[in-house]
């Protein structure tokens, strides 16, 4: 039993498996410390396969993580569903801003429950599936994490839950509202909101009910201040029809930090 135990731990380490136990550099001071909130559901926490390289810590993007201690930021980052979890676009993103911004260190706090409809996104709200509070989980990491660094983004990617009959209509009043309750909560009223596009694949033409869903996203930078709206367009799926897979996810990351670094140029 030893001698397996020990092969498996050998293989583990190999594979970078062990990466968040490698050791943490002392944090920053906290102004060079750029903290952003990644919260959503199933395609903000990544469903995408893992791979070695999506395990290797990176000195200078951290993430907070389920214990709330700041680790390397590596792949599965989220813990909504741990047996679902993989790459998401967090990592791509962290590691973008961190080439951009050479002074700083980026940490990422993920807040994301897969399946979660925004109504859950408000205070006191359940989560059946994943037995969790959206928000009111999100608001005590937020508050364990912003002390060490300075918060400086929201990047919010949801929306197919709530593309039905019923949610759909509603959707601009409550997602106006999260944003504004981010902004008063986390005492951060101009803090820049990103929000991604649901992904449109072959052979899944997207419902009129998804289609609202993705105007009040589209239409954000134009109704409120310090927003931006982030294409997936040309992305592909997993294999599901839902959720993308694990380069597309890293091309969103891409282009979540882009958007960013043009609103925060």
């Amino acid at each position: 039993m030893r001698p397996l135990f020990f092969s498996l731990c050998c293989l583990l380490a190999a594979t970078g498996l062990f990466a968040e136990d490698k050791p943490v550099p002392p944090l920053p001071e906290k102004e060079n410390f750029h903290l952003f909130l990644l919260v959503g559901q199933s395609n903000m926490a990544g469903r995408g396969k893992v791979t070695p390289a999506d395990r290797e810590p990176d000195p200078r993007v951290l993430m907070f993580n389920k214990e709330g201690r700041w680790t390397p930021a590596v792949d599965p980052m989220h813990f909504d569903k741990p047996a679902a979890v993989g790459v998401g676009l967090g990592r791509t993103f962290g590691r973008e801003i961190a080439k951009a911004r050479p002074g700083v260190t980026i940490g990422l706090i993920p807040c994301a429950i897969g399946g979660s409809p925004i109504e859950t996104w408000e205070p006191g709200a359940f989560d059946k599936a994943t037995k969790t509070h959206p928000w009111d989980d999100a608001m005590r990491r937020a508050r364990a994490a912003l002390p060490s660094g300075v918060l400086k983004g929201i990047l919010w990617h949801q929306g197919e839950s709530d593309a039905n009959a019923e949610r759909a209509p509603l959707y601009s009043r409550r997602l106006h509202q999260l944003i504004a309750r981010f902004r008063t909560e986390l005492a951060a009223p101009e803090v820049p909101f990103l929000a991604g596009q649901m992904g449109l694949f072959p052979g899944k033409p997207w419902s009129p009910e998804k289609k609202i869903v993705d105007r009040v996203h589209r239409d954000l930078p134009e109704q409120i201040a310090h927003t931006a709206f982030v294409s997936a367009e040309g992305l592909t799926d997993k294999g599901d029809q839902v959720h993308f897979d694990a380069e597309s996810y890293r091309e969103l990351g891409r282009r979540y930090a882009a958007a960013y670094l043009e609103m925060e140029p």
